[in-house]
């Protein structure tokens, strides 16, 4: 699984590619705004495009760096992405374009397809597209079919979303345990069983605290952000869709390895994430003992003559 930095903080971009781990990098304009002003907060001149420019280059041709469009209609979002294409990725040919795959504010039916009329034609023109903001495989397929080079489910916005429903409270970073929860609800699923004969199939169907109870914990059938990307890999594989997929919005390192089990192509990750990716306190019990167990004859191999 290729890993992706998710940040636009050079110090952090330049830090993980110095440990060889780094495959590409996901930006948005929140990102970007938020590193360029902390740069200005040090009393630097940060020019955008310069800015943006450095990005690229510290990444590294063939490594994919996502630029996205701010616009909601089909038009602008092609004429930002051109405009971001041409500008940028002669620097060192690794932009792909962030484009949402469903802009619609409110409810209102204008937006549904403004991101999938983008990719088809920016994709058609060349134009490697990254779809953003999917939470559904239902999406993902859309994307893909539309010409996208990656889908991006959101897993922990969709860990988010369906907390929220059970009214669970959680901190960003906590891990959603959905076999628990698949747990809880089997055991309400039974409970509310035992108020029916096994031949009344057609109430028992019928039932609205049964159906609530089989469905506990999860969004139209999906129980996790991992399990939406599980769910992913298996229609892509189904029909050998080329399309990469990058698990986003990773919240901890367990989700992190979970998502690589699932079968992500990629795993776009904060800079905090990927510390914790590396700790465990029996490694680091390891490497105090065998420092406290180096001798003083091996220490003296290591000494230049």
């Amino acid at each position: 699984m290729k890993i992706f930095v998710d940040t636009a903080k050079l110090n952090e971009i330049k830090e993980a590619c110095s440990w060889g781990i780094v495959d590409g990098v996901t930006t948005n304009p929140s990102l970007i705004k938020k590193a360029v002003d902390a740069e200005k907060l040090q009393g630097k001149n940060v020019n955008m495009t310069d800015y943006i420019k450095e990005i690229l280059i510290t990444v590294g041709e063939g490594k994919p760096v996502s630029l996205e469009v701010i616009s909601l209609t089909s038009k602008e979002m092609i004429r930002e992405g051109m405009l971001l294409y041409e500008k940028f990725n002669p620097v060192a040919q690794n932009v792909a374009i962030k484009i949402p795959i469903n802009t619609s504010i409110n409810n209102s039916l204008l937006g549904n397809y403004e991101g999938l009329k983008a990719i088809k034609k920016l994709s058609g023109q060349g134009i490697p597209i990254n779809c953003t903001l999917i939470m559904t495989p239902e999406q993902a397929l859309l994307a893909a079919k539309a010409g996208a080079s990656y889908a991006s489910p959101f897993c922990g916005r969709v860990d988010d979303y369906i907390r929220k429903k059970l009214g669970i409270s959680f901190s960003k970073g906590d891990y959603f345990d959905s076999e628990l929860i698949e747990r809880i609800a089997d055991d309400n699923f039974e409970e509310h069983l035992e108020d029916y004969f096994s031949g009344e199939i057609d109430a028992i169907y019928q039932d609205k605290r049964i159906k609530e109870a089989a469905n506990l914990g999860k969004d139209n059938g999906i129980e996790s952000g991992v399990d939406l990307v599980r769910s992913i890999v298996t229609i892509y594989l189904n029909y050998g869709i080329k399309t990469e997929i990058i698990a986003a919005s990773m919240r901890n390192a367990r989700q992190v390895r979970e998502i690589a089990e699932a079968g992500a192509h990629i795993a776009t990750i904060p800079f905090a994430v990927i510390e914790e990716m590396i700790q465990h306190p029996k490694t680091r019990e390891g490497i105090e003992r065998f420092s406290a167990d180096v001798v003083p004859e091996y220490r003296e191999l290591f000494k230049k003559n």
